[in-house]
């Protein structure tokens, strides 16, 4: 994958520093407005945690664990972590976690994205969801993947189960990844891994960052499958209607395949996620509740803040969007 454009002096001292034209330090960490909406902020950050997936092809291979870059990264989680957990964390209950989960997701009442994309969206603004998604879709379940060694038992094999499911079961053409490419060919778009970063806005980054610190954290191991049991527990009833709106805009069932997977599939992940990962991991960790309830949360949040900024772009006059 290519280094991106920099969005600012954040961004471009990392992406210089991977392409090894940035020898002095890092500058200071400052962020300009929301920090889930700067530009600068979430690009450098996405770059400096890509290095712990497939990297850059100009980077060096042991990018990773340069102390600069580690230095830097550690100084952008910081106001990273203090902002999501200023606004997404709250005191746990009593109940079980897998009640408090679906009490968490029944009280969120987050942006129509899905609605609009089943009926109303035009085939541009579907490709534009797409192309969002692409950022993560492209490498989904890799950041879930890294809790795996971290969890023992029950748990662990609860998150097994799942991930088999998202890589195919063992046959490449059925990895969600793939099926998701597929999708992106029907719409004319280019399935290459992290091509439109440089297009995408700093929310959806910000997506991307929000997995990927809980993901190469092992402090926020019971974050990562809360988030992780959020997604499995909302993603039914939406996909269901991303299907339809594909369908309505002339997908062919190939086409929409990604979609209806998740109809499927979820509906029996969600239960294996609520119940038996973050319930067995709860039970082994008491303590850990309020992380689980607090990645579940950051997840659902943060989604409907990108779904925000989709729908207010498309609610915008055509000449403004241009």
């Amino acid at each position: 994958m290519q280094l991106p454009p920099a969005r600012g002096p954040l961004s471009g001292w990392i992406i210089g520093r991977l392409k090894g034209d940035a020898n002095g330090p890092a500058p200071q960490v400052a962020v300009r407005g929301p920090i889930h909406a700067d530009e600068d902020f979430q690009l450098a950050l996405w770059c400096c945690n890509e290095l712990s997936y497939r990297g850059f092809d100009e980077s060096p291979a042991d990018a990773e664990w340069d102390p600069q870059i580690l230095a830097f990264r550690r100084e952008l989680e910081q106001p990273w972590t203090q902002w999501l957990e200023a606004t997404f964390r709250h005191e746990p209950g009593t109940a079980p976690v897998a009640t408090q989960l679906r009490e968490v997701i029944e009280a969120d009442d987050g942006p129509p994205l899905a609605g609009q994309l089943h009926r109303h969206a035009d085939l541009d603004q579907f490709r534009q969801f797409v192309m969002n998604r692409s950022i993560y879709q492209l490498k989904e379940a890799d950041p879930h993947s890294f809790g795996i060694p971290r969890l023992d038992g029950p748990a662990k094999a609860a998150l097994v189960e799942i991930q088999s499911d998202e890589y195919g079961g063992g046959r490449p053409e059925r990895m969600h990844s793939e099926l998701f490419r597929v999708t992106m060919r029907w719409l004319g778009l280019d399935d290459s891994y992290g091509y439109y970063v440089p297009q995408v806005p700093a929310v959806t980054l910000a997506l991307s960052n929000l997995m990927s610190l809980f993901a190469l954290h092992s402090r926020w191991t019971g974050a990562l499958i809360g988030h992780l049991a959020a997604l499995e527990m909302t993603s039914t009833l939406p996909n269901r209607r991303y299907a339809a709106g594909a369908l309505r805009l002339g997908a062919t069932a190939d086409a929409a395949r990604y979609f209806t997977e998740h109809v499927e599939a979820d509906a029996v992940h969600e239960q294996i996620a609520a119940h038996d990962l973050c319930g067995s991991y709860t039970t082994q960790h008491p303590e850990s509740t309020a992380d689980v309830l607090f990645g579940a949360t950051a997840c659902l949040g943060l989604d409907n803040l990108f779904a925000d900024h989709l729908l207010s772009a498309w609610s915008q006059p055509a000449a403004l969007r241009a």
